[in-house]
C-alpha cells in the first residue's frame, strides 16, 4: 500500500495535504514572527502559562485556526471549535458549560475557538462577555472581516487583537518545499520535483494563502507522469491546467475592497496611469461593480483635478453613462480611457478646499445678510454684460465677509483662470 492509498481511511474519508501539513508547533508556524516569536508578548505570556482571549483577524489561509490550536496546546488547554456562522444557541451553551466544568472540577482551562465570529450578532456576542470577563474560558475568535466594524467594542475591549497578514512569497515557497520533502505527512515518499516556473505559478496563484498553495500542489502531484528519465516533475503547464481560471480574493464589503479602491484613486491622484490600470483590472476581474468604479472616477475628477482640467469631469460622467448603456465586458474600455485621462490630467484640489472652507466659515460664523443689490429685481444691481470685458466691480459677498475661498492653482487650465481673476480683482488676488 503506497502513501496515497494510506491517506484514505476505512471510511473512505481523505485528509487534504493542506490539513496534514498544518504546523505542529509554534516554531513551524510561518509568517507571524512578530506575534509568536521568542521576544513577542504572546510567546512570553504562554511560556508562563498565560493566554489572553484573542481576536485573530486575517485573510483566508493565513493560519488563524492553526495558530489557535497551537496556542491552546501550548498552555495544555482543551480546545473546542465552533463555527459562528452555523452554531446554534444550544451548542454554544454546552461549550460554555463544559468550559465551566473543566475549570471547576479539573482545574483545566478551555479555549473556545469561534471561527467566523463576525457572524455573531450583538446579543450573541454579549453572551460570551461574562465567561471571558471571569476567565471561565479563553475566547479565540477568528474573522476575515475588520473586527472594528464587525464586533462589539465591549467584546473587543476584553480581547487582544492579533492580525495575521497574507504569507510572503518566501514563506509560501518554504511551505511547498516542506510538503514535498515530508515523508510522514506530505508527498516526500513520491520523490516529486518541481521546477522553478511551476513554483512561481503556484506562489502567484496562492496570493499569500497557504491552503490554496498546498491544495494546488496536491492536485498537480496527481497529474504528474514520469519523464523520459523516470523523474516525476511538476511543471508550469501542469500547474496551469490545475489552476484553470483564476479566482481572486475580493470581498466587496471587506478590507480588500477598500484597500483596492484607495490604491486606485491614489494612483490616479499620483499621475501613475500604469498603477491605476492595474488596480482597475484587479477590481473588474474580481467582480467589483463597475458603477461603483465610475462613481469614484466622477468624485476624483472634481476633487483632485477640478478646474485644472474641467473636461475630466465630463470624461468621468461619460464613462458612467457607458457602463449603463454598454455594460460589461465592453465597458472596461471607456472605464480604462477615463482612468488614463484622469491619471494623466493636471491636478488641483482647489475646488474641494474652496467648498470646504466656505462651509466651515458658515458653520463658525453663521449666515450673513445678502447684499441688497443682489436680491431679486433690485435696481441697484449692476449688469456686467453692459461693461467692457463683460465685467464690472461690485460687492458680491456680504459686507462682513472678506475671505478668499477659491484660490486657483498654477496647474493646467487653472493657471489661466488664476491670471484672469488676478487681473479682474487685483486687490483680492495677489501673488
Amino acid at each position: 500500500m503506497d502513501k496515497q492509498e494510506r491517506l484514505f481511511k476505512e471510511d473512505n474519508s481523505y485528509e487534504p495535504l493542506s490539513f496534514r501539513m498544518r504546523p505542529r508547533t509554534l516554531e513551524e508556524f510561518l509568517g507571524a514572527e512578530d506575534i509568536i516569536g521568542e521576544k513577542s508578548f504572546l510567546r512570553k505570556a504562554i511560556n508562563k502559562g498565560y493566554l489572553p482571549s484573542l481576536i485573530i483577524y486575517g485573510p483566508p489561509g493565513s493560519g488563524k485556526t492553526t495558530l489557535s490550536i497551537l496556542l491552546a496546546k501550548a498552555i495544555n488547554a482543551e480546545f473546542i471549535e465552533l463555527n459562528a456562522a452555523i452554531v446554534g444557541v444550544q451548542e454554544l451553551k454546552e461549550a460554555l458549560q463544559k468550559a465551566k466544568r473543566n475549570l471547576e472540577l479539573y482545574n483545566k482551562r478551555t479555549v473556545l475557538f469561534l471561527d467566523e465570529i463576525h457572524h455573531f450578532n450583538k446579543l450573541q456576542q454579549d453572551v460570551l462577555l461574562p465567561f471571558v470577563e471571569r476567565g471561565i474560558m479563553i475566547l479565540i475568535g477568528a474573522t476575515t472581516e475588520n473586527p472594528f466594524f464587525s464586533l462589539n467594542t465591549t467584546l473587543l475591549s476584553r480581547c487582544r487583537l492579533v492580525e495575521l497578514k497574507p504569507l510572503s512569497k518566501e514563506n509560501i515557497e518554504r511551505i511547498i518545499k516542506r510538503a514535498l520533502e515530508d515523508k510522514e505527512r506530505g508527498l516526500g515518499e513520491r520523490d516529486l520535483e518541481i521546477n522553478e516556473d511551476a513554483m512561481e505559478e503556484i506562489v502567484r496563484f496562492a496570493n499569500g494563502d497557504a491552503r490554496i498553495a498546498l491544495n494546488t500542489l496536491e492536485l498537480a502531484s496527481f497529474m504528474v507522469a514520469p519523464s523520459e528519465n523516470g523523474k516525476l516533475i511538476i511543471t508550469r503547464n501542469i500547474v496551469k491546467e490545475v489552476i484553470g481560471k483564476r479566482i481572486f480574493r475580493y470581498d466587496q464589503r471587506g478590507d480588500e475592497h477598500y484597500h483596492t479602491i484607495s490604491a486606485f484613486i491614489k494612483s490616479i491622484r499620483g499621475s501613475d496611469p500604469d498603477a491605476a490600470l492595474y488596480y482597475l483590472a484587479k477590481m473588474l476581474l474580481s467582480g467589483e461593480d463597475p458603477r461603483f468604479i465610475a462613481r469614484r472616477l466622477i468624485i476624483h475628477a472634481a476633487e483632485d483635478i477640478g478646474m485644472a482640467d474641467p473636461f475630466a469631469l465630463v470624461i468621468a460622467q461619460s464613462a458612467y453613462y457607458a457602463v449603463d448603456v454598454v455594460g460589461m465586458p465592453e465597458a472596461r474600455i471607456p472605464l480604462a480611457e477615463a482612468t488614463v485621462y484622469l491619471a494623466t490630467a493636471p491636478k488641483s484640489n482647489s475646488i474641494i478646499i474652496g467648498i470646504d472652507k466656505a462651509m466651515r466659515y458658515i458653520e463658525e460664523h453663521g449666515i450673513s445678510v445678502i447684499p441688497e443689490h443682489l436680491r431679486g429685481n433690485s435696481p441697484k444691481y449692476i449688469y456686467p454684460h453692459d461693461y467692457p470685458d463683460h465685467f464690472v466691480k461690485q460687492k458680491y459677498l456680504p459686507e462682513d465677509i472678506g475671505e478668499i475661498f477659491y484660490s486657483p492653482s498654477d496647474q493646467g487650465k487653472e493657471k489661466m483662470i488664476r491670471e484672469r481673476l488676478e487681473n479682474l480683482w487685483k486687490e483680492r488676488y495677489k501673488k
